[in-house]
């Protein structure tokens, strides 16, 4: 029998992930027609402001990082060191590192160990003992392809049947919500609260448990992202303490998405190790059996080096037989690619004070930095002229996720078409300018509200003033 949409997994075919759905599509579309020299569309470019992909959007790499990988990826240059210093601007640091990431890799052409090479699981360890000022064991660290594939792998590890349940944060990266499709197991929402500049609300939390329990579902984790994707949200260390004390109740693994941790502007970063060693320090045996998972990637931060497939997760209080289940998962697959495990290694481990490369590093690092910090900033304050628009402060991550409010005849024009109202309205921005953002129904949103998700990855701040002109003409359109 051949191949049709309806006898293919229906997994599969159930699953949804909005950020490389209708309108990504449909962007790409646009881009390739404008390389092509088409005159007729009302803009000269795409700005793909719908995923987090920094480097698509000019985000330039870090020079001490590729030109580590250059060298290990042609380890032949070495040989050359006086005209990689003196003709090619190599500092003796960038040769040093990539002799020792050689060392212990050998070739970045071969496997690695299934869960990674130890010298670069020992550079995280360290980064997280120094984050967190407590101990970290290398045997519990594994690198994976980005934090993506960490998720898939911890989630097919969890996940039984329909009968597990795994609480979701709505809005969601749909990451979760899609992998859960694909193993056929049971998403248990709990709404952020978008008043408290979407923050967790731990009574909204335990109703969504109860519901889950009631409903016959055996839950067994709790997905924080922090900070927030889509939503930008950083958490404020009371209320990782209060996840930690209910999950330690309910006996619930914590999957902590951290991979935005560098990504701060509002106060600061409150690691979930670092907050469940301080409990356990505080309380002794009270917070002992707490199983808590985190993810860390190159992709984001001021790295963005989402083509490269880099990132780790860290157990903490993993059942052995279970994490030896987890050791089996990653050796089906058997290694993350090893030179994003490479660039994982310069992530935890840069250029410090006193290197030839910090000052370059250190200039380029805090450049991305302020430039996100900017632009986080004018689209922020073009949000707040818009008519029907709300949107919190920007604090973490790369996005914004404004409220909508539409007209009554928005809301008939896309029912006619067959779609949501923020559906149509981020179609129809992507028609009139070539900006792509995500409707708030691509990532789960509070009954009765609109919304959309966008990056501030994108250079300049010109292209913030084409969504004001959209919106002042969609809104005076459908009044």
């Amino acid at each position: 029998m051949r191949l049709t949409v309806d006898n293919i997994n229906p997994n599969v075919r159930r699953a949804e992930y909005a950020v490389r759905g209708e309108l990504a599509v449909k962007s790409e579309e646009f881009r390739a027609r404008l390389a092509k020299g088409d005159t007729s569309l009302p803009f000269q470019q795409v700005i793909s402001a719908n995923i987090g992909n920094p480097q698509q959007l000019d985000q330039k790499p870090i020079t001490f990082f590729r030109q580590v990988c250059s060298l290990l990826e042609n380890p032949e240059l070495l040989k050359n060191e006086d005209v990689l210093i003196n003709s090619l601007g190599y500092k003796t640091d960038v040769i040093e590192r990539a002799k020792r990431l050689l060392k212990h890799v050998g070739s970045i052409g071969a496997y690695s160990a299934s869960s990674g090479v130890l010298a670069i699981k020992e550079s995280i360890a360290a980064f997280l003992e120094k984050r967190d000022g407590f101990l970290a064991d290398p045997a519990h660290i594994y690198l994976s392809g980005g934090a993506s594939s960490g998720v898939n792998t911890l989630l097919n590890v969890m996940c039984a049947d329909k009968s597990t349940g795994i609480l979701i944060p709505i809005p969601q990266y749909p990451l979760y919500t899609a992998t859960l499709s694909l193993l056929n197991a049971t998403c248990v929402p709990y709404n952020l609260d978008e008043s408290k500049a979407w923050g967790t609300d731990l009574d909204t939390i335990k109703k969504s448990y109860e519901k889950g329990k009631a409903d016959g579902l055996d839950i067994r984790c709790i997905v924080i992202i922090n900070p927030g994707n889509p939503t930008g949200a950083s958490l404020a260390e009371e209320d990782v303490r209060a996840v930690i004390d209910f999950a330690s109740k309910e006996n619930l693994v914590v999957m902590a998405d951290e991979v935005y941790q560098t990504n701060v502007f509002v106060g600061k970063f409150h690691s979930f190790k670092g907050v469940l060693r301080k409990m356990q320090k505080e309380a002794p045996g009270q917070y002992d059996a707490v199983e808590l998972v985190s993810l860390h990637s190159i992709s984001k931060g001021m790295v963005g080096e989402c083509g490269h497939r880099g990132g780790y997760f860290e157990l903490v209080g993993f059942n052995p037989e279970v994490e030896a289940n987890i050791y089996k998962f990653v050796s089906i697959m058997l290694c993350a690619p090893v030179i994003g495990q490479c660039l994982v290694e310069l992530m935890v481990n840069p250029p410090t004070p006193g290197q030839p490369s910090y000052e370059l590093y250190n200039k380029e690092y805090s450049g991305i930095h302020e430039g996100l910090r900017e632009r986080a900033t004018a689209l922020h304050h073009a949000f707040a002229q818009m008519e029907g628009v709300e949107c919190a402060e920007p604090q973490g991550a790369m996005y914004l996720f404004p409220t909508i409010r539409l007209p009554q005849k928005a809301i008939e024009a896309a029912a006619a078409e067959g779609c949501s109202a923020d559906e149509l309205y981020c179609m129809r921005l992507l028609e009139a300018t070539g900006i792509c953002v995500i409707p708030g129904s691509g990532f789960g949103q509070a009954e009765g509200t609109l919304h959309f998700r966008t990056t501030f990855l994108a250079p300049g701040t010109e292209w913030v003033g084409s969504i004001v002109k959209f919106h002042k003409e969609f809104m005076d359109k459908y009044r």
